[in-house]
């Protein structure tokens, strides 16, 4: 049974994903895409690190805050992508009421988290580029483990609060979610009860999770590229470029994505445009921090050739 009557109320006991069972052909080849990617990703960022652990030379800030993302990412993709990837072959793929309540929890918790670690990461590079002579001092062995702490208890405090208030809401009109997971505004739109207060939360707490982490990031590489573009050391220019560079393509992604999905109308929400974003935000960004962070990085490679060496 997906319904329970009571009291003249409805109560779900499961839901219904619908973001595949649209999709009459080609799921085979999602299945293959999803699996790759999900492979690459587990790969890839286990690979940081392991190497940002055994390797001495990358016992910096940096790659304390790239392994704490590496973490991060595979936590992340493992909170959907299984699911997605079992819903793939079944004709009426279905949540239970307390797996879902449990997806949505870490999915948020996870994007949360990740807003705050973007945000350290941005301040060790601001600290990096723009006062070198006293990063050591600041940037310490108890700075860094510090302001990762805070990144994971603000994400998981913000995940109790919205799976709180999504949780205790009624879902009677319908238990079919129109997305390929649990998450927020597709459950506020299926719901009956008044969803004013989520909605409010949704907006003032995003502004403290998400718009504070992405603007102070802003801010920090405004500084940054200001900071290199007086430095008259062309070689240094297109290092300290590129590192920037790379952080940023990660971050917009992630905030674009993200600020659309969570920062707008219950009543705008759309079955093909936000499975699209939902791609970016929950299965590209966690692909491509590997990549674009570490695996393209010469320190990184030269400490898995020294590893491999050792073996």
């Amino acid at each position: 049974m997906r319904l329970l009557y009571s009291d003249n109320r409805t109560s779900v006991t499961e839901f219904i994903l619908l973001g595949f069972v649209n999709i009459k052909q080609g799921k085979i080849f999602l299945f293959i895409l999803f699996f790759t990617v999900y492979t690459i990703c587990i790969f890839g960022n286990s690979l940081i690190i392991t190497v940002a652990l055994l390797s001495q030379s990358l016992h910096t800030p940096m790659y304390f805050f790239l392994g704490n993302l590496s973490f991060l990412d595979i936590c992340y993709l493992s909170v959907t992508v299984p699911k997605m990837l079992t819903d793939l072959g079944a004709q009426s793929p279905s949540i239970s009421f307390m797996a879902c309540a449990t997806q949505l929890y870490f999915l948020v918790a996870l994007v949360g988290t990740e807003g705050f670690l973007l945000a350290s990461m941005a301040l060790d590079r601001y600290f990096a580029i723009c006062h070198p002579l006293v990063y050591a001092r600041l940037m310490n062995k108890r700075t860094c483990p510090q302001l990762a702490a805070i990144s994971w208890t603000c994400g998981f405090l913000n995940a109790t609060l919205h799976a709180t208030l999504t949780f205790r809401l009624s879902f009677c009109r319908s238990n079919e979610i129109s997305h390929f997971f649990c998450d927020i505004p597709p459950l506020l739109s299926i719901s009956c009860s008044d969803t004013s207060v989520n909605e409010a939360a949704l907006f003032t707490v995003g502004i403290f999770v998400g718009l504070s982490p992405f603007f102070f990031t802003l801010f920090s590489y405004a500084f940054i590229l200001h900071a290199i573009l007086s430095n008259r050391q062309k070689g240094q220019h297109r290092k300290a470029i590129s590192t920037c560079a790379s952080h940023l393509t990660v971050v917009i992604l992630f905030y674009v994505s993200g600020i659309f999905t969570y920062f707008r109308p219950i009543t705008s929400y759309s079955l093909e445009r936000d499975q699209l974003v939902g791609v970016l935000y929950n299965i590209l960004t966690p692909t491509l921090n590997p990549l674009i962070y570490s695996l393209r990085n010469k320190e990184v490679k030269l400490a898995v050739v020294r590893l491999v060496g050792r073996r």
